[in-house]
């Protein structure tokens, strides 16, 4: 995300004001970029996730949140990380199993 240069809307997340009644050509284009920017953010991490996890995140109105949610979710430190491989390997060989036998 950060070689899109969507990072910013993650990390910061921000809030995109309203224009002003007469705005400048300028103005419109700030706004529409940070829009933009916040929206194809969220796509991201959309796009990124199984549909298991898409409808987690779903319910989630910002990037920032999407991103908080899943570091929580999917961080750890190496020892749950280790856990979470092997619990993920022990369903794969299950799934394997149950498949040969049909």
């Amino acid at each position: 995300m950060e070689g899109a240069d969507l990072w910013e809307a993650v990390e910061d997340d921000y809030e995109v004001v309203d224009l002003p009644a007469k705005p400048s050509i300028n103005q419109i284009r700030y706004h529409n970029e940070r829009e933009t920017r916040k929206a194809k953010a969220k796509s991201c991490m959309y796009a990124a996730g199984s549909p298991t996890i898409f409808t987690r995140i779903m319910r989630l109105e910002s990037a920032k949140a999407i991103w908080d949610y899943l570091k929580d979710e999917y961080g750890g430190d190496e020892k749950i990380k280790g856990m979470k491989v092997l619990n993920l390997l022990r369903e794969f060989e299950r799934l394997q199993m149950r498949r040969e036998k049909l």
